[in-house]
């Protein structure tokens, strides 16, 4: 074990950001790095949103509120680390999806499903008793500002839209999925308006977040921009 995960205090982290900014590779990578957990909690709602797809209360690319709300309590999700990938897989009541909230379906419908205050309220509640005992890294859309807004390090993580689509992109070809750049850049700025516009924990920066723009940064530029910003902050909670 490195002396960085011997020594870190442990803390929250929470990254919030806009889609397809690599938030939850970043955040996976931060927390392998410290030695953390990390929960992904927009593959949270992505799984909300598949079990909707496969139980009728999405048609045609429409989502029906009330029966998305009615199904909430059938929902159990839970992590599983993966040795193989080195992650975590998320299953719902016991069934592996991990691949399957990634496809384009799930992302065209995924804003819609996450905006439903009795979503949200449940699975806030799940994300804030995971993070109870800290040393914990969370990413999603409002990590730092609902979920953990005593968080001791928050990041906010933007990129260019086009240069989101075309990391989404390369992401879903090399799954062996047809799609095409348009359809990926209009689903992103779709996205992000959906994010910012919702009623219920709309996408903002916290006050106190590091803004981190990705647009030309290499993963490993990423990680030494991170660990000066961990050091600081760790510095100024050291009994944690």
């Amino acid at each position: 074990m490195s002396d960085t995960k011997k020594t870190n205090p442990k803390i929250i982290i929470a990254v919030d950001g806009y889609s397809s900014c690599g938030k939850s590779t970043f955040a996976k990578a931060i927390a392998a790095r410290l030695g953390y957990i990390f929960i992904d909690t927009g593959a949270m709602y992505r799984a909300v949103t598949l079990y909707a797809l496969e139980h009728g209360a999405i048609r045609s690319g429409m989502v029906d509120e009330e029966a998305v709300v009615k199904l909430l309590g059938e929902i159990s999700i839970t992590f599983r680390f993966n040795p193989q990938r080195g992650a975590s897989d998320i299953y719902v009541n016991g069934d592996l999806v991990e691949g399957k909230i990634r496809t384009i379906e799930v992302s065209n419908c995924v804003s819609q499903v996450s905006a439903i205050p009795e979503v949200r309220h449940k699975l806030v509640a799940m994300q804030q008793e995971m993070g109870r005992r800290r040393g914990v890294v969370m990413d999603g859309r409002d990590i730092g500002t609902v979920v953990f807004p005593d968080a001791e390090l928050k990041l906010f993580m933007t990129a260019d839209p086009k240069v989101r689509a075309e990391r989404r992109y390369k992401e879903l070809r090399e799954k062996g999925m047809e799609v095409s750049l348009e359809e990926i850049e209009r689903n992103v700025r779709e996205r992000d308006k959906a994010d910012m516009s919702r009623a219920v924990s709309p996408l903002r920066q916290a006050e106190d977040a590091i803004v981190l723009d990705n647009s030309h940064m290499t993963v490993d530029e990423q990680m030494t921009w991170f660990l000066d910003r961990f050091a600081r902050v760790t510095r100024q909670h050291p009994d944690r």
